[in-house]
């Protein structure tokens, strides 16, 4: 067991020092990581320095610093008495949730728990599934206590990726039987026609990134039987005209390209038992000129409606390079010049 707190007021000539002792060196080894990395992650995002004596670190910075790095290296430990590992994503996580703001009740126990500090995971076939930030952690408990959720953000955050784990999860609980994934096919300066083979084989290169955010979360084999069976089923959104969707987890990725019309068909098609999730980018609308986005109506129409959320994501949120970030920010501080 980690016994954290900070050591006596210190002199004038002796800096501020904070320890924490562990007590399986072994687990401190995997907590360090290779040539101490996990510490230095860990020391560049807080501006302090962590230096090993023997079973314990000692933390050396401002009082602050200190303690939030004191918090991360204990729920990391943690994690590592659990069994888990301890990657970079994970020690971003850490370093990223406001501890401070973390809740202790469970939400539906066999498809999301609250562990240790109040964190969530989703339970799919092949991962653990954690948000990295407390505006993701927000939205994963919204997708499971709302039917209609809306998630929208800059590229890298995480919306669609999340919405699928989720939806894995509950498919692979039995609380839906169906999993429904859709975008609209919207030319962003290429040609459907010019691409080769029929419809399937033109649109395909569309659904791509989900068909990657199934992949992540299903066994190869497993998820080509669902698909074949047409328990999961990946489709334009054109082709969810004139049907009811019930008992199903449906996603709507990119819907900034869906039309006010397209939106409106899209949202009156959620059925009985269904769960249904909207996600989109504000600024990444590629419609014709003058055509109104749908997700924009749709967020001036339903934000006053109960039972429907919208969970809304920054440049803070991004998981990808951290040059994403930087890049989303560029752009938006020279749109709010133009």
């Amino acid at each position: 067991m980690a016994i954290g707190a900070l050591t006596p007021p210190p002199t004038e000539s002796a800096p501020r020092e904070a320890q924490i002792e562990f007590s399986d060196n072994r687990l401190l080894i995997d907590l360090c990581g290779e040539y101490d990395r996990n510490l230095a992650m860990i020391e560049k995002a807080l501006d302090v320095q962590i230096a090993r004596r023997g079973n314990q670190l000692v933390i050396m910075g401002g009082e602050a610093s200190q303690k939030r790095a004191l918090e991360v290296l204990q729920a990391l430990y943690d994690r590592l008495q659990a069994g888990r590992t301890v990657e970079p994503g994970d020690i971003d996580r850490e370093l990223r949730m406001d501890t401070s703001a973390r809740d202790t009740g469970a939400r539906d126990g066999d498809q999301l728990e609250m562990f240790k500090g109040g964190k969530v995971e989703i339970k799919t076939r092949k991962k653990l599934v954690e948000p990295r930030t407390d505006a993701q952690k927000a939205y994963v408990q919204s997708l499971f206590e709302n039917e209609l959720a809306f998630g929208i953000g800059p590229a890298g955050t995480g919306k669609t990726y999340l919405a699928v784990a989720v939806g894995v999860s509950m498919f692979i609980g039995g609380h839906v039987d169906r999993i429904i994934l859709s975008r609209p096919a919207v030319e962003a300066g290429e040609k459907l026609g010019y691409l080769p083979g029929d419809m399937k084989d033109k649109v395909d290169p569309y659904m791509q990134p989900l068909y990657d955010a199934l992949n992540d979360f299903l066994p190869g084999k497993q998820l080509a039987k669902l698909i074949e069976e047409k328990r999961i089923e990946i489709a334009p959104l054109a082709f969810m005209r004139g049907r009811t969707l019930a008992n199903a987890f449906v996603v709507l990725d990119e819907a900034q390209n869906a039309t006010t019309m397209q939106m409106k068909m899209f949202l009156t098609r959620l059925g009985e038992g269904s769960r249904m999730v909207i996600t989109g980018d504000r600024s990444q609308v590629d419609l014709p000129r003058g055509v109104q986005s749908g997700l924009q109506d749709a967020e001036r129409l339903l934000t006053s409606i109960p039972k429907i959320s919208f969970n809304y994501f920054t440049s803070k949120d991004v998981v990808r390079h951290p040059l994403v970030a930087a890049i989303i920010e560029a752009y938006e501080a020279d749109s709010g010049r133009a």
